[in-house]
């Protein structure tokens, strides 16, 4: 279905009856990256909810920078639920959509029964990890220059993508790319939010979160490193859990779906008691 949020079209799959679980993804993705945890989380007796973000798949894609913002995506995720009539779910999130769930999670918590986060956690675990992550980071002052982002990235059929993200479905990546304009759009969220100052400090200040909360990392993450994960329990005023993900890359779940999808159905079955 296809869902209005301040004149910006979210494209939305719903799956499945019971409780509902709301999955957001990340960079470069759709809501396909979620489809072996759609099938576990249907087959366990709940409800999924897979939007494709704004600028990303078949949502829409302003042109704006501005519109790329943290607080603009925090009003699709609530317009999402508002639409379906959902007063609450668990929250789940991979890479950019880990960053919008714990600021979602954390902002508006009477939405939410649980948070799951990975790879990426709460932005102040990202702002105080030091300089490790800053050096796992060097690609987001790069992605601020446009023209020169977009061209690195696709250059050459999308070689330095591939060699430096590892990407397990890169080919469907490229082919997305074929369409320069996606490319750009991609990059929205990292040139509204991610601002050079932004590496050092958070681009908002973010109270920690109150619901129980999940975190998982995996060990082969090229853009983070573990301790933007485990140092989100600093800012976790709930139950909180971490997971490693031994083996696996950045996208883990695509990587290691079983792991992941046992970890997180304990999670929910935990929480849903």
């Amino acid at each position: 279905m296809r869902i209005d949020s301040g004149g910006i079209t979210i494209d939305v799959t719903d799956t499945g009856e019971g409780t509902p679980v709301l999955l957001l993804h990340g960079w470069p993705d759709t809501h396909e990256l979620w489809r072996h945890q759609v099938a576990a989380l249907t087959a366990a007796g709940y409800r999924t909810i897979t939007p494709d973000l704004r600028g990303f798949g078949a949502s829409g894609m302003p042109n704006d920078v501005a519109a790329y913002g943290i607080e603009h995506h925090l009003g699709d995720v609530l317009g999402v639920l508002d639409h379906l009539g959902i007063a609450r779910a668990h929250l789940v999130g991979h890479d950019w959509g880990g960053a919008i769930a714990a600021v979602t999670a954390a902002l508006v918590p009477d939405r939410f029964t649980s948070l799951t986060c990975l790879s990426v956690g709460h932005p102040g675990a990202f702002a105080t990890d030091g300089f490790a992550q800053r050096e796992k980071s060097w690609y987001m002052l790069l992605f601020q220059f446009p023209g020169v982002a977009e061209q690195w990235l696709t250059q050459d059929g999308c070689a330095n993508f591939r060699a430096w993200s590892g990407h397990p479905e890169a080919d469907d990546v490229a082919a997305r790319w074929a369409d320069p304009a996606v490319v750009t759009a991609s990059l929205g969220v990292y040139r509204a939010v991610m601002a050079p100052e932004a590496l050092v400090s958070p681009p908002v200040e973010v109270p920690p979160i109150t619901v129980p909360t999940l975190g998982l990392w995996s060990t082969g993450d090229m853009a983070l490193t573990e301790g933007t994960m485990a140092g989100t329990a600093k800012f976790v005023d709930a139950p909180w859990r971490y997971e490693r993900v031994e083996g696996a890359g950045h996208w883990l779940q695509l990587d290691a779906p079983d792991v992941v999808n046992r970890h997180l159905l304990d999670h929910l079955r935990e929480v849903d008691g």
